[in-house]
């Protein structure tokens, strides 16, 4: 006599699940940099080379200081994370954070 396992089968071993997934997550990058024009075409660089327009944008300049909030979906974590480090490195960023939003099932 023979057993089927009608379990579901691991994220990791089911693509389209990850796509869903992904597709369901918000990522919000908040960047806290100096007030100077070339920061926000850098920031905004690192979402146009990847085809991706933000679903969100908000800025804010209050003296020297330039606050930038991005929110995208279409990424997953690893690129997520890793446009982060990006823009850590560009000129004039002092500082990044970043969260992420879940939509409601």
């Amino acid at each position: 006599m023979s057993s089927v396992s009608l379990g579901a089968a691991p994220a990791a071993d089911c693509p389209d699940r990850a796509d869903r997934d992904a597709a369901l997550v918000t990522f919000c990058f908040s960047v806290q940099a100096v007030a100077e024009p070339g920061v926000m075409p850098r920031v905004l660089e690192l979402f146009a080379k990847r085809g991706l327009v933000p679903q969100k944008w908000h800025s804010t300049v209050s003296g020297t200081a330039l606050a930038i909030d991005v929110q995208t979906g279409g990424l997953g974590r690893d690129t997520a994370d890793y446009i982060a480090r990006c823009m850590r490195q560009i000129v004039g960023v002092d500082a990044v954070l970043t969260s992420e939003r879940r939509a409601p099932s």
